[in-house]
């Protein structure tokens, strides 16, 4: 069984539903507060921009640990934090703070989206400890210790056991939603934009236990940034397929994978990662991307509305992408990240009942 810490006892009694509802009405006049409830949880396609740090932890869940009731708690107790002013964050500022829960293949019902695990690919070296998981918390706040005392307070007195956890940061964004990575190239540019893109390529709108969440894939990687950065500038624009000083694409200002030289060579190279990973190459719809640098290298995280658009891409990227050559997976996992939530209903009430 879960065992709530006697503090946290107001949310979990019957007053709990009204407090909530006061502390998300606090998101609509406050630019620090992201509201926890909605459709779709936070920390996917809101707040834009992303904030600056993550913390993202994969935990297994013991036989003995209700689910239902556990989610339903991880709920209550995001809410009241992600709306500021709560103790356990030592009147730190809420600064955008969103929690963002997933749940891994074991635990969703054979059939429906996110019951399928990933495959192994060429060059993963993650061992058994780091692959797969129960459940995801993907935390993120513009500042750190904002996003580590959360962690704390949300998987306190859970009986949760912990798999793996990773920290990284990003530099500010562009106003396309880009940020430069430890490599100095701006990363995740082509990205869903809009309602529209976000239906379409994010959000499961299948089966009820599902709709309005989505599938997120969180893969740890290493970086031999040493080897990237000794090379030529224009060596490293040839593996990235955009200009280094300005992220533009080096067919010109606009993406366009079929320019050539008068010569007749692409002027992105076949196996620049900009090609290998396109979704127009790839032949599947656009991830959600919100990689975030870590200090070996980078924390990638991608949601997508079915796993084989991220299996495809990463398919096409180990028949040759140039950044791979500098780039090794040590932690690799996929969810099903819950819908949303509201103080009527719980999250996880949807999948769970």
């Amino acid at each position: 069984m879960v065992t709530p810490l006697s503090r946290r006892s107001v949310l979990l009694g019957a007053g709990a539903a009204g407090l909530l509802s006061a502390c998300s009405s606090a998101a609509a006049t406050d630019p620090d507060v992201v509201a926890a409830f909605g459709t779709q949880q936070a920390g996917i396609a809101r707040p834009s921009p992303p904030q600056r740090h993550v913390d993202l932890s994969v935990w297994d869940v013991p036989g003995d640990v209700r689910l239902a009731p556990l989610l339903a708690a991880l709920g209550r107790r995001a809410a009241a934090l992600c709306a500021g002013g709560d103790s356990a964050l030592a009147d730190l500022p809420a600064a955008r703070l969103t929690v963002t829960v997933g749940l891994g293949p074991r635990l969703v019902p054979p059939g429906l989206p996110g019951s399928q695990d990933l495959p192994v690919f060429p060059g993963d070296q993650a061992d058994d400890a780091h692959r797969g998981g129960d459940l995801l918390l993907q935390v993120c706040a513009d500042e750190q210790l904002t996003a580590a005392l959360a962690v704390t307070e949300l998987t306190a007195g859970t009986g949760l056991a912990p798999r793996w956890r990773r920290t990284g940061f990003r530099g500010p964004s562009a106003s396309d939603g880009s940020a430069r990575n430890v490599l100095g190239f701006a990363d995740g540019i082509v990205l869903p934009k809009g309602d529209a893109e976000l239906a379409a390529n994010v959000w499961l709108d299948g089966p009820p236990a599902v709709r309005g969440g989505t599938i997120a894939v969180v893969r740890a990687m290493r970086l031999d940034t040493a080897a990237f950065h000794a090379l030529p500038v224009s060596r490293q624009e040839q593996v990235i397929g955009r200009r280094k000083a300005t992220a533009e694409p080096l067919s010109g200002p606009d993406l366009d994978l079929g320019a050539k030289t008068p010569d007749g060579e692409y002027l992105i190279p076949a196996d620049a990662h900009v090609r290998r990973a396109h979704p127009l190459t790839v032949g599947a719809g656009v991830m959600l991307r919100r990689s975030y640098n870590a200090d070996d290298g980078l924390l990638f995280i991608s949601f997508q509305k079915e796993l084989r658009t991220f299996v495809a891409t990463q398919h096409r990227m180990s028949e040759g992408d140039a950044l791979l050559k500098f780039a090794t997976t040590t932690a690799s996992a996929t969810f099903l990240i819950l819908p949303g939530f509201s103080p009527e209903v719980p999250l996880g009430q949807a999948l769970l009942g």
